[in-house]
């Protein structure tokens, strides 16, 4: 057996996954929920949250990386068998999600080429949605394929590709220039927004205190929301990343070393956005509040308008904008194919190189949907529900395995024995009961709002297909790795269950729903029980 690959240093595991964590929702989403939830005083329950929830989880993925010296699947069959198919669920959540952050990052190929020319001055929002990507009506209309993101989506597989398949040790050198690159690029967003007319009301509506917003519930709610998404939580990149450790190294202090380094730079990254829009805000006449926004919107329209009014080279700061956006993605997307291509590698005897060539071929072909005109509609519903219910799902999991069945007194004491900080009681207590509760609120609060209104208006149907139905593959295949029985006896009747109840949800009228739903668990229930009788008779 091969002796397992090792960071070459400390500081390369570090900084591998700090990169993780540091992506593009650092940029693009951080600011815009700490505007809507209180400025200032969100960092309070933003603070609690990290604490609670964010280093304790991180911790948990450390550690059992190092512990099991292997990625997400094979650890959690070593804690027990039957729940191989856990690992296998982070793994293909994960891979779903690089499928279309690709095609994200294959936009930012885009307006990196764009941004010399200005391509969108005056027009951001049409330039995106009908020159980029020539948007459809809706997900039933996809339309062809867009050939400058596909052209950007086979870049961002070629690097991803050309850094994945030689291992943690060329990953390890990548990150010492990607991950301080996208902070000195900040940087420079920041100094240049600082000397600009109406940055500081940009900057007061970030982070000026209402501490009104602590009286609510949803502000909470968003905090965790907030530090679970962005620290690369539940994917199995943390596990893979973890497992290259030495068994002596350090697990608790690095956990705090990432999980800090991560938000510190979501705050920074707020002043570089909110200087600029106040910017933006004073030079259109208008309140910066009818200037922000969040997500997609302010990295490809809200923020290329703000760079197009800037009084001096324009073109280069876009240039620049972009350039930031890419380095930031790149470790994140690289990270999600290496915790994949860990998982294959040390389930199955296949070399690291093809692993990563096959993977990154079928995340590539999986991809093309989101090239198409009508892909964004299909991004935005795979992404919502991958976010909402896949990684909150397997977080909740993570939890209670590691809590209830691997032991958490058991296991702080193993990370507690090599690590420089050690942790106490209050770990035992976030793993076991209150980090459970609050992904379990979240997902409560998540259906509650799914069942009230469709998502963003989406068909049902739409809804069903790139929403639940892809939460129910992945599942599937998770338990299909682990065990074909299982698969065939248990998780696909289930399935197939709930789709059919589904299906009736959506088409049939009440009363026949009630009828159907009745006669399935009357007369379904008598004949299970009679065949339960017949077969205790045969065994007289």
């Amino acid at each position: 057996m091969m002796e397992r690959e090792r960071w070459t240093s400390r500081m390369a595991f570090v900084m591998a996954a700090i990169g993780s964590a540091v992506g593009l929702g650092n940029v693009w989403r951080f600011p815009f929920v700490a505007y809507q939830n209180g400025g200032g005083a969100f960092l309070i329950p933003y603070l609690v949250a990290l604490f609670t929830a964010g280093i304790p989880l991180m911790v948990l993925e450390y550690g059992l990386g190092k512990m099991m010296q292997a990625g997400a699947p094979t650890a959690f069959a070593k804690v027990k068998d039957k729940l191989e198919w856990v690992g296998w669920w982070a793994i293909l959540v994960g891979f779903t999600i690089v499928i279309y952050y690709a095609v994200v990052m294959a936009w930012c190929w885009g307006y990196l080429y764009h941004s010399l020319f200005l391509s969108w001055k005056g027009r951001a929002e049409d330039f995106f949605y009908k020159d980029f990507l020539g948007l459809s009506d809706g997900p039933g209309k996809l339309g062809g394929l867009r050939l400058p993101v596909v052209v950007g989506l086979v870049l961002t597989w070629a690097s991803i590709v050309w850094i994945v398949q030689h291992g943690v040790r060329r990953v390890g050198r990548v990150v010492m220039v990607t991950v301080p690159l996208p902070v000195i690029l900040l940087a420079i967003f920041v100094l240049r927004g600082a000397t600009l007319p109406g940055a500081m009301e940009g900057l007061k509506f970030y982070l000026t205190p209402d501490f009104s917003k602590l009286a609510e519930p949803r502000t909470w709610l968003a905090a965790y929301g907030q530090i679970f998404f962005s620290l690369s939580l539940a994917f199995g990149i943390m596990i893979a990343y973890a497992s290259y450790l030495h068994e002596r190294a350090d697990v608790n202090n690095n956990a705090f070393i990432t999980a800090l380094a991560n938000c510190g730079t979501s705050y920074f990254a707020g002043f570089a956005v909110f200087t600029v829009l106040g910017y933006m805000a004073h030079v259109v006449g208008k309140p910066v509040a009818e200037v922000v926004s969040g997500g997609p919107g302010l990295a490809f329209i809200t923020y290329p308008t703000a760079i197009s009014l800037l009084p001096t080279v324009p073109a280069v700061f876009g240039f620049i904008f972009f350039l930031t956006l890419l380095s930031l993605g790149i470790d994140s997307a690289f990270s999600l194919v290496e915790a994949a291509v860990t998982a294959v590698h040390d389930r199955w005897p296949i070399s690291r190189r093809k692993a990563t060539w096959l993977l990154s071929g079928i995340a590539f072909l999986g991809g093309l949907l989101f090239t198409t005109k009508g892909g964004l509609y299909w991004l935005d519903i795979v992404d919502h529900f991958a976010n909402n219910y896949g990684l909150v799902g397997v977080g909740l999991a993570e939890s209670l395995i590691v809590g209830y069945v691997l032991g958490a007194e058991r296991f702080r004491e193993h990370v507690n024995m090599d690590s420089e900080v050690k942790l106490g009681r209050w770990w035992d207590f976030c793993i076991k009961f209150l980090t459970p509760a609050i992904l379990g609120i979240l997902v409560v609060w998540s259906l509650a709002r799914e069942f009230g209104s469709p998502y963003s208006g989406y068909p049902g149907w739409a809804l069903l297909v790139g929403g639940w139905g892809v939460i129910l593959l992945q599942i599937n295949l998770g338990v299909a790795l682990m065990s074909r029985r299982a698969f065939l006896r248990a998780s696909l009747p289930a399935s197939a269950s709930l789709v059919a109840f589904a299906v009736l949800l959506e088409f049939l009228p009440p009363m026949w729903i009630m009828f159907i739903v009745a006669s399935a668990v009357l007369y379904g229930g008598l004949a299970w029980s009679l065949s339960r009788a017949r077969r205790g008779y045969e065994g007289m």
